[in-house]
């Protein structure tokens, strides 16, 4: 799989040309880490480990971490090696109700890694989440990967129109990727970042009930406010500012960006 070259952002190309490429290429047994935390709260159930994997094919305009795009640079490890490091954290992770989780960047970018290193985690008892927006094919590979998943939490960035301005990719792969997860019913926690005036609108929110609706395997759906935090990133890769004067949303938007799906009986955390 293809994914070309980087889309631009802030009126200015990406440096590193294979920050879009699809590493499925590269070693199954060795993946690029941009990170690894002993202790994220916010990436799925419990207290988790989480996996940062480097690359990413999106240029979200409210994306906070920049320097995960370019899939060339982070840190070469194996399998072994990542999971000698949960091994290092299983009691608390279990006491606290948690696990694994794998993110990135897009961690789907390195689906042969990451299938080997859930496969390897599953076998060791851990549970296991990916942090993704969907954006890899629906064939096997991708199917084998989901069945060492305990869950997926999935990144909807916009609506159809709007995505490929705010991220400068199509939402077809992440649409054919949820469909893949109901025909599978992965269970799925459904995130999506509120930025004033570009998502999280009433219109947003009947897009998002409407394709939801019905889909038994989604648990829970989180409305994350933007922030602004990434910004100094952003300055120290030479990068202008993508939205410069947004602030986060006010309590009041978040709950008008949560009401259109208050009818789905599915869990709202916003």
């Amino acid at each position: 799989m293809d994914l070309g070259d980087p889309a631009p952002v802030g009126g200015s190309a990406v440096a590193g040309a294979g920050a879009g490429e699809d590493h499925d290429r590269s070693s199954p047994a060795i993946g690029r880490v941009q990170s690894i935390e002993s202790c994220g709260l916010f990436d799925g159930p419990g207290i988790r480990m989480v996996v940062f994997l480097q690359g990413c094919p999106l240029r979200c305009r409210y994306c906070h971490n920049p320097d995960t795009w370019d899939g060339r640079f982070g840190t070469e490890m194996t399998v072994e090696q990542v999971v000698a490091k949960a091994r290092q954290f299983r009691p608390f992770l279990e006491r606290r109700g948690g696990g694994v989780t794998v993110g990135g960047g897009e961690p789907l970018l390195q689906r042969r890694f990451v299938r080997g290193l859930l496969h390897a985690l599953k076998t060791e008892g851990f549970r296991t989440c990916i942090d993704t927006s969907g954006h890899a094919p629906a064939d096997g590979l991708t199917r084998e990967i989901l069945s060492y998943t305990d869950l997926v939490l999935l990144d909807l960035k916009a609506m159809p129109q709007d995505h490929l301005s705010l991220t400068g990719r199509t939402i077809d792969r992440t649409l054919a990727f949820l469909d893949l997860l109901t025909d599978l019913m992965v269970p799925t926690w459904i995130r999506h970042v509120v930025v004033p005036g570009l998502t999280g609108t009433p219109a947003h929110g009947v897009w998002m009930a409407d394709l939801l609706r019905g889909r038994r395997h989604v648990e829970r759906i989180e409305l994350l406010p933007f922030h602004r935090m990434g910004v100094s990133k952003y300055e120290r890769m030479g990068l202008a500012d993508p939205l410069p004067g947004i602030h986060p949303p006010t309590a009041a938007e978040m709950a008008a960006a949560a009401e259109p799906l208050r009818g789905l009986g599915i869990e709202i955390r916003a």
